[in-house]
């Protein structure tokens, strides 16, 4: 895997930077707290998004931003890539949006934070502590893994090589074996269960039982059948009698239907004729309201106009009184027009003269405030031109401490000094830092080594003074540690001068600065006096026109109220006239109101003569039902009298008695057969029971093959689940005794690069990653017992081992990512850095196509094939980047001169 580009917006210190990084060694450089990590941060980021941080995604936005972006293309396994985060500040929370996509052509798109995520882990095969303990070595985490306790390195290690998933395939077998077992034991139960209810069953003789309740149930049906055949002739004799009776019965209620009929037929006769009565008075009432109305029509003919009540009269009268009508109003409406327009003219007249009036006084109001204004003009350019001559002797003074100052410094100048000289003092005060942490390590060398001597043994390999060839190393080192407090006490005493120049420099960039702004002020006090007095004398010729307006709008205004009063007069003399035509429009309406009622009251004379029509036809209807139901009545009475000849009251008596004799024996005979019922649906209810009985006992022999058949599988499945979880834990241990041999020849190999011809002769691993370091005489060492320095190297060199198992890989190569050293040199001194340049060389050599150093090391720059430049502006605080060709630098310009 590569890192192709990084682009970020708002990212930490980054307000914009965009970044390419190539194959091989790049060196990532500059001051301390430039932002060189966050770089390295922003690529981790992007493929792992939150998991990669240590605190929010809140944390990465640039203090005063609101949004952030990071975009990261890069390269795996043959396939590009690009993934793009966005962070946004909405309502108190942070919107995270991410998405993944191809840049090959392919048709691979992720969306969504875990999306990608997933994604990211599936492809490189970890997830993001894994991608931290393979191949992203952090600042200060150089020690992790050694620090670490067996267990831990133990786990580390077993994810990074995928042994994790075999441990967890077992835990599944494990469980699987254990949910087994519990069913299993469940069967178990069940089938001793069975067995116990079978045995029950087969004690009860259950068929010996059903014949017996067989042979009971027979008798009891032969004696029902012989009570219910008896019953069966009872009954006939029953019926026989309650036929007759029925018979009677029906005749006489035939009788009796009748003479009801009789009564009803009657009835209806006398209601029909009580009808007809009222039909006749109702239309005796209806010509006396008729002679009424047309009394009544005579007396409105004079209001309506009319000589007669005839249809045509009528309509003749309607028509003269629609023309009429149509006439006046015509005439009323154009009156109304003129009245109205007359009386709106005088109004918009009488406002118009009003306005123009107003106008006036409001344009001589604007005339005086044009003169007040233009007064305060002249008075604000009076004001302007003394604010000049007060700056200009300010400005004298400040070109007097430029002259007072020994130094050749001009006042364009100054601000570029100052900056220059301040860069310089920034560069002096990193070497002060370098020089510290340098002179810290050397010092704590000298201590261990004296410690060591004190006791008889070797600083630097810990055997005896007398057996050591290195003994005399103690002496360089405290040469060492003067030189580097002389040379640091030479750069305070240079960043002490520096203080005093830039702070020299500083009120002389002040003063600078306000020279600057006084020259800008004077300029603009000038044009603005000028501004000032033209437009001073613009609002005097203003207000003179506008006093000239307002005398003109003042006439105006009078002529149109003369105007207006004569438009009154013609309105008044309008609403007179639509008056009179009002009142002729009032007179037609009376006249049709009379006609109207005329018309009404024919139309009720009209109702009255069809009522009395309908009343006749309706008697002569009635009197023709009347006549069909005497005719009924008639034959009714006939029937009756057949009905009442053909009762006969001897046979009834006779049949009541037969009757009453075959219902008190059937009723004998049914208590009989309910007992016999009863003791039937006894002995069938006791058969049923049996024969449930005896099909539980079937099933429960059938259940009891299937569980057996059952319990016999899961004894199997049992024995595949521990076979399962035995083959999963002998696979992980035998890969993990493959991965451990393996990883011990590589870090072997890494620690001969690193380590060869000196105090150490090989490293051993055992299969819990437990690491013992052998000198040359054979003695072990705890890795613990190695100096601060050579523990760093020796913990990169066995992240350097893991890189290189999981790229060669056991069974073949494997694509990994990049790797990654941030700040690798903190615990060590200038000899071990030169090892680890030979280590990273070596890496190069075995096939690691990209490794990313943040370092500021002059050797690890010597050994970069790119070079990565990071800046920070210390006024704005943002960080910017630029790559450099490594191969043209001069590495001393990086180094405190």
């Amino acid at each position: 895997m590569n890192f192709d580009r990084v682009r970020l917006a708002n990212f930490k210190p980054y307000g914009d930077a965009d970044l390419r990084l190539t194959e091989g060694v790049t060196v990532i450089h500059g001051l301390n707290g430039s932002g060189k990590s966050s770089l390295l941060e922003a690529c981790f980021f992007a493929l792992y998004g939150s998991k990669a941080l240590d605190g929010t995604l809140e944390d990465v936005i640039t203090n005063g931003e609101e949004e952030t972006e990071v975009d990261l293309w890069f390269t795996h396994d043959g396939a590009s890539y690009r993934v793009e985060r966005r962070l946004k500040r909405y309502d108190g929370r942070i919107d995270h949006q991410c998405a993944l996509e191809a840049t090959d052509g392919s048709d691979v798109t992720r969306d969504g934070a875990r999306a990608v995520r997933e994604f990211v882990t599936e492809l490189l095969r970890m997830d993001a502590e894994a991608f931290v303990n393979c191949a992203y070595v952090r600042q200060g985490e150089v020690n992790k893994l050694i620090n670490a306790t067996p267990r831990e390195r133990q786990d580390t290690i077993d994810d990074l090589l995928q042994l994790g998933k075999l441990e967890e395939y077992r835990e599944r077998a494990g469980d699987a074996r254990l949910g087994v077992e519990d069913v299993l034991e469940n069967r178990r139960g069940r089938l001793d269960q069975l067995d116990e209810q079978i045995a029950a069953k087969e004690e009860k003789d259950l068929h010996d039982r059903l014949n017996a309740l067989e042979s009971d149930l027979s008798e009891v049906t032969s004696e029902i059948d012989r009570y219910e055949d008896q019953r069966e002739r009872a009954e006939g004799t029953r019926e026989a009698a309650a036929e007759t009776l029925s018979t009677h019965a029906e005749k006489r209620e035939k009788l009796e239907a009748v003479e009801a009929e009789i009564d009803e037929i009657e009835e209806t006769i006398r209601a029909t004729e009580r009808e007809r009565d009222e039909h006749r008075d109702a239309i005796r009432e209806a010509r006396e309201r008729i002679g009424e109305i047309e009394a009544a029509v005579d007396d409105r003919l004079d209001d309506a106009g009319l000589g007669a009540a005839s249809d045509e009269a009528i309509a003749e009268r309607r028509e003269e009184l629609d023309d009429r009508e149509s006439e006046v109003r015509e005439e009323l409406d154009a009156e109304r027009v003129n009245a109205e327009a007359f009386r709106n003219q005088a109004t918009n007249l009488a406002g118009k003269a009003d306005d123009r009036a107003e106008r006036a006084a409001e344009i001589e109001s604007e005339a005086d405030d044009l003169a007040a204004e233009a007064e305060t003009a002249a008075e604000e350019a009076d004001e302007r031109e003394s604010s000049v001559e007060e700056l200009r002797e300010e400005a004298e003074g400040l070109r007097e401490q430029f002259a007072a100052v020994d130094a050749d410094v001009d006042r364009d100048e100054v601000t570029d000094e100052r900056d220059a000289l301040r860069e310089r003092r920034g560069e002096v005060r990193e070497r002060i830092a370098e020089l510290s942490a340098e002179l810290k390590n050397a010092r704590e060398r000298v201590e261990e080594a004296e410690a060591l001597l004190a006791a008889g043994k070797c600083p630097e390999c810990g055997q005896p003074v007398a057996d050591s060839p290195h003994a005399s190393g103690i002496d360089e080192d405290r040469e060492r540690v003067t030189e580097l407090e002389t040379e640091r006490e030479a750069a305070r005493e240079r960043e002490a001068e520096l203080d005093r120049r830039v702070a020299e420099l500083d009120e002389l960039s002040t003063a600078a600065d306000r020279l600057d702004e006084i020259d800008e002020r004077i300029e603009t006090l000038e044009e603005r006096a000028e501004e000032k007095r033209a437009e001073a004398e613009r609002k005097r010729e203003a207000a003179a026109e506008k006093r000239e307006r307002a005398a003109e709008l003042r006439e105006e205004a009078e002529e149109t109220r003369e105007v207006a009063a004569r438009k009154r007069e013609e309105a008044e003399a309008a609403a007179e006239r639509v008056t009179a035509l009002d009142d002729t429009l009032s007179a037609v309406d009376d006249a049709r109101e009379g006609v109207a009622a005329i018309e009404e009251r024919r139309s009720a004379i009209a109702d009255a003569e069809d009522e009395i029509e309908r009343r006749r036809e309706k008697r002569e209807r009635l009197s023709e039902v009347n006549d069909e139901r005497r005719d009924r009545l008639a034959d009714k009475r006939e029937r009756r009298d057949e009905l009442a000849d053909a009762v006969d009251e001897d046979a009834v008596e006779a049949a009541r008695g037969k009757k009453k004799r075959a219902e008190e024996y059937l009723e004998k005979v049914d208590g009989e057969l309910d007992r016999l019922e009863e003791r039937r649906t006894e002995l069938e209810n006791a058969i049923g029971g049996v024969n449930g009985e005896i099909r539980e006992l079937e099933n429960l022999r059938e259940e009891r093959d299937a569980l057996g058949a059952t319990v016999e599988t899961l004894e199997d499945i049992h024995g595949e689940t521990s076979e399962l979880e035995a083959m999963y834990g002998d696979l992980r241990a035998e890969l993990r005794q493959r991965n451990v041999a393996e990883l011990e020849r590589t870090l072997n190999e890494t620690f001969e690069l690193v380590y060869g011809n000196d105090a150490y002769s090989h490293i051993e691993l055992d299969g819990e990653y437990v690491l013992t370091v052998y000198q040359k005489d054979g003695e072990p060492l705890d890795p613990e017992q190695l100096s601060g320095g050579e523990r760093a190297l020796f913990n990169l060199s066995l992240r350097c081992a893991i890189y290189r198992l999981l790229s060669e890989g056991i069974e073949g190569a494997a694509p990994t990512p990049p790797l990654i050293l941030d700040e690798p040199t903190v615990f060590l001194d200038s000899g071990h850095v030169s090892r680890l340049v030979r280590l990273v060389e070596e890496m190069r050599g075995f096939g690691v196509r990209q490794i990313l150093i943040v370092s500021h090391d002059d050797e690890l720059v010597g050994a970069a094939d790119e070079l990565v430049t990071v800046e920070k502006d210390p006024r704005s605080n943002r960080s910017t980047v630029h790559r450099e060709d490594a191969a043209a630098l001069d590495v001393a310009e990086l180094a405190d001169d």
